[in-house]
């Protein structure tokens, strides 16, 4: 499942020895010996961004050229996109460029420079450029596609919570050719979208920004390509914000990971519940956390066998329920619409899960490089048996994400295995069992990094995490803290929403600011109070 961008919706390359580049220097190779550095990019020529990006005057954009394969870094070149918007606050008090990541993998940043017109971060705005851009792959930076959107966006789909072996059979087809669609559509280039080329093209727009040293502020994957980052460059970073942190635990990335999310989502799933059945006043759906997950497991089932309006299945039930765990604030709205779905109004369901028109085709690109990102990023298993035992394991204790979550990322299972090309693609050749031990390289393009960085090489970073965060849950912010000599964790306790900074908890906005502005980081550990929790919404009748 996604860790999705955040203010808005998971070391590869490491073959024998990758050294960080000296300071002030460009992306190397990543084979020890070979090739030679990618020559330094251009500053960019900011001007007029073109319609599509939708963006104000106030915002002006350029493009990037970066190298495809780092390895051969004058070979073929790509093209990013680029958007910035200047600091508001005058020379003397400009302290460069702060760029962003929102997470996926597959989301842009492109409207990030527009954030700084709100009063959250109207401070840090007077004090830096606001850089965003959309990764490689994304939006119009060498886009990636794997389907056809439309077949991709297909309405109604189903969502069974105990999946028979028949469902089974077709998701695994499914999946074997969606994986063989990305090879189709992308060839040889498809090898090239990891983490590690991401941390690399950072690189690079750091430079072609003008700027010796990074400022960088990473939400849910943003987090965990930008700590690839300050592995492979610690001599280039200034400052770094890491909010809603992915576990960078070379064994998590990026099977364990997604196993464990769902065990998270499933916390967060109850939370919802509970909230729900305290307010079974205004939603009558139960005064028990348990009445309320029977009700909804009750319409999922009936949307299973007869979609709303012929449109809505379970499945996109599912898609619209599962933001209850990314964000405290649809907490009233979905009990709202679940209320009155039962009461005899599908109308305020329908329209919360029905998809938004027009956006297929930036969906598909999105998961076609969240896809890629992963698949690439590290080993996966090959046997589907391995990925069925698994599941069925989680699932038992985690009911509600879990499948859906495995038909996600199944095509990992099927991707190809680019040493040597051409491999074969039959799962019944990899009969390893991964979760016993450590994985295998099962047809993975490259091996994660070992995120970390010696004391001292790295200014100090500030993380922030959620304690029941369900996309990103708390342990991985300890093992990041961990690993980053230095690092201080900022924890809200005792909440879930994805996403702690710049959002309603003034705590932890003032630690990010107060970073961003001085460089002054808090204790080792920090802690703040959760938000308040969210009023009931009246459901509609």
């Amino acid at each position: 499942m996604k860790a999705v961008a955040l203010y808005g919706t998971i070391g590869s390359l490491v073959l024998t020895a990758l050294a960080a580049v000296p300071a002030g220097g460009l992306t190397r190779p990543d084979t020890a010996g070979a090739g030679t550095p990618a020559p330094a990019p251009p500053r960019i020529a900011f001007g007029r961004c073109a319609p599509v990006e939708r963006l104000p005057s106030s915002v002006e954009c350029g493009r990037l050229t970066v190298p495809l394969d780092y390895a051969h870094p004058r070979d073929r070149q790509i093209t990013l996109t680029v958007s910035r918007a200047r600091a508001t606050g005058g020379p003397k008090v400009r302290q460069g460029a702060l760029v962003f990541n929102p997470g996926g993998p597959g989301a842009s940043s492109m409207h990030f420079p527009m954030y700084g017109k709100t009063e959250r971060w109207r401070k840090t705005a007077r004090a830096y450029d606001f850089v965003g851009y959309a990764p490689r792959g994304v939006g119009r930076s060498a886009p990636l596609s794997c389907q056809d959107p439309a077949a991709y966006a297909k309405i109604p789909s189903a969502s069974p919570r105990e999946p028979s072996a028949a469902f089974k059979r077709q998701k695994y087809a499914e999946a074997k050719a969606y994986a063989e669609g990305c090879a189709r559509k992308a060839g040889p280039a498809l090898r090239h979208f990891t983490s590690a080329n991401n941390a690399r093209d950072l690189d690079m727009l750091r430079a072609a920004l003008g700027e010796k040293k990074l400022t960088y502020m990473g939400a849910s994957y943003g987090t965990y390509f930008g700590a690839v980052y300050a592995t492979l460059f610690p001599g280039h970073v200034r400052r770094m914000v890491f909010d809603s942190v992915v576990n960078p635990d070379p064994r998590q990335i990026w099977y364990r990971n997604n196993l464990d999310q769902n065990v998270a989502f499933e916390r967060r799933w109850r939370d919802w519940a509970r909230w729900v059945a305290k307010h079974h006043k205004v939603y009558r759906l139960g005064t028990t956390p348990q009445q309320v997950l029977r009700a909804y497991d009750t319409v999922r089932a009936r949307l299973g066998h007869r979609p709303l309006a012929g449109k809505v299945g379970s499945a996109q039930l599912q898609a619209a329920f599962l933001k209850t765990g990314y964000n405290d604030a649809y907490w009233p709205v979905r009990a709202a619409a679940l209320s009155a779905y039962v009461k005899g109004n599908p109308k305020p369901l329908l329209r919360q899960t029905l998809p938004q028109p027009g956006g297929e085709a930036a969906d598909e690109n999105s998961n076609a490089v969240y896809t890629a990102v992963e698949c690439n990023d590290g080993p996966w298993p090959r046997d589907l048996r391995v990925w069925d035992r698994d599941n069925t394991r989680v699932a038992r204790v985690a009911p509600f994400e879990t499948w859906d979550n495995a038909w996600l990322n199944l095509p990992c299972a099927f991707w190809p295995r680019h040493a040597p090309r051409g491999a074969s693609q039959d799962p019944a050749r990899f009969a390893t069992d991964v979760t016993d031990a450590a994985l295998p390289q099962a047809g993975a393009a490259h091996r994660p990094v070992d995120v970390r960085t010696a004391p001292g090489a790295l200014p100090p970073v500030l993380l922030l995490a959620a304690e029941r965060d369900g996309a990103t849950p708390y342990p991985g912010a300890v093992e990041l803290r961990r690993r980053l000599a230095g690092s201080s964790l900022v924890t809200e306790r005792g909440a879930g929403t994805h996403g702690v900074s710049f959002g309603t908890n003034t705590c932890a906005n003032q630690y990010v600011e107060r970073y961003l502005l001085t460089g002054r980081t808090p204790a080792r550990d920090a802690y703040c109070a959760a938000r308040a929790e969210p009023k009931p919404v009246l459901p509609a009748k």
